[in-house]
């Protein structure tokens, strides 16, 4: 592991020397290396010091260098107006690093900390190039959010170390019912993943970050809670039997009462955010059940939703950047002028609603049929989100697409290959890895 994030530490000096299909290429070359490192078990390897692999771990680590190297790809405009490009990579490389750490510590503490200080890049990514001036208050919702709810797990820390003389991962045991405990404990996975109810910072951070921003907040923001809760849960076992199905009721009617606002949202940004609070209140349940089903679904679906939400924000930055408005209204028949941009639109809708033959169908069969066998009355619950996720994805895709074109559009460019390529390595792994499914199905 350590080889991993020194070879990103070492980078650091390259990126005020090198241009930028350079770093994006030792990015590409880094993933590869990882890759090499592949591990199909749940057993814990590649241990160096305070830092080791397991498939959950594997997997995501995977995901954020992937995401990461696409941000680079998708920011040509910074390079381009140079725009303190240099400072830019930096601080996707610091952020990159901390997701690193995060996602292979084997102490809870080093987790806690690389969790909350992976915030600070992303606060200074929406700050430093974000588009309108709310993107300060944008910046702060998403930081106290996060903080406000961080102080009481710092606390039970300190707690869990005085209980079990440890803060490793694999020697914390079963505790005994404590409802604040609990709450107290996983409140700040609740706020990351986010949880109906401590949502309101998402759209706001979505809406004002720049198209890197965007990715990252989507693409590996949203795991960290995920993975939160997949790693602590085993702490509340007994109690989470009797006090999970508030949660779960909580997100899934969240869901429901989202993916309605999402009909009638008319920003593509505003609208593929509450998409992502849809998609992951079904992967909160999913957890939530306690079940190793539902366990696999939410690890499928965290990456299937990663790809394919990350696309579409690739997307509407791809029609912002041609209209200069994110507004449905304004961003119409562009099947006319770039046909080609309606397919990866096509392409990319149809995997975010769970068409075959995307990863989402499959962490949906996952968690549908672990949230049916938990209680037979979410099954109406789960009827309308899968009905609504169809719509919405259906919606952007018509709207944006169809229609007449917006008459004060004057000047047009077509779609770049850099542009194809960044879409292309959104989609391609997104429906390619369901041939290799059975990494996530070991019982």
């Amino acid at each position: 592991m350590m080889m991993v994030i020194f070879s990103m530490i070492f980078l650091i000096p390259f990126i005020f020397m090198m241009n930028f299909w350079f770093i994006s290429f030792i990015f590409l070359l880094n993933m590869l290396l990882f890759m090499v490192k592949i591990n199909m078990t749940m057993e814990i390897c590649s241990i160096s010091y305070i830092l080791g692999l397991d498939i959950l771990s594997f997997t995501l680590i995977l995901l954020s260098l992937w995401i990461c190297f696409l941000m680079i790809l998708a920011s040509q405009m910074i390079y381009s107006l140079k725009y303190y490009n240099s400072l830019f990579i930096l601080i996707i490389l610091l952020l990159l690093i901390s997701l690193i750490i995060t996602f292979s510590s084997l102490n809870m503490f080093i987790f806690y900390l690389f969790f909350e200080i992976s915030l600070i890049p992303i606060f200074i990514l929406i700050l430093g190039w974000g588009y309108q001036p709310e993107r300060i208050v944008a910046g702060v919702y998403l930081l106290f959010y996060t903080l406000l709810v961080s102080l009481p797990v710092m606390i039970i820390l300190f707690y869990l170390n005085l209980k079990f003389y440890s803060l490793e991962f694999y020697f914390l045991l079963m505790m005994k019912d404590n409802f604040f405990l609990y709450i107290f404990m996983n409140m700040i996975f609740f706020v990351k993943i986010p949880m109906y109810f401590t949502h309101l910072w998402l759209p706001k951070a979505h809406v004002e970050a720049p198209i890197s921003g965007s990715m990252v907040l989507a693409g590996i923001m949203l795991k960290l809670g995920g993975y939160g809760l997949l790693r602590v849960m085993k702490l509340f076992m007994s109690l989470a039997i009797q006090v999970n199905i508030l949660f779960i009721i909580i997100s899934l009617v969240g869901g429901f009462y989202v993916s309605l606002m999402c009909l009638r949202q008319s920003d593509m940004k505003m609208l593929i955010a509450y998409s992502s609070i849809s998609h992951m209140g079904l992967v909160l349940a999913g957890i939530l059940t306690m079940n190793l089903w539902g366990y696999w679904g939410a690890l499928v679906l965290m990456l299937a939703h990663g790809l394919s939400s990350s696309g579409l924000f690739c997307l509407a930055n791809l029609f912002y950047e041609r209209s200069h408005s994110r507004s449905l209204y304004l961003n119409k028949g562009f099947i006319n002028i770039l046909p080609s941009g309606s397919m990866w639109m096509f392409l990319l809708c149809s995997s975010n609603m769970a068409a075959p033959p995307s990863l989402n169908l499959l962490g949906e069969i996952l968690l549908i049929s672990i949230l049916v066998m938990y209680s037979k009355y979410i099954m109406i619950l789960l009827f309308f989100l899968v009905i609504l996720s169809a719509a919405y994805s259906l919606f952007l895709y018509s709207f944006t697409q169809h229609g007449k074109i917006y008459s004060g559009l004057f000047s047009f460019s077509m779609i770049t290959v850099r542009e194809f390529l960044l879409l292309f390595l959104h989609w391609f792994p997104l429906n390619l890895l369901f041939l290799k499914s059975e990494m996530f199905m070991w019982v």
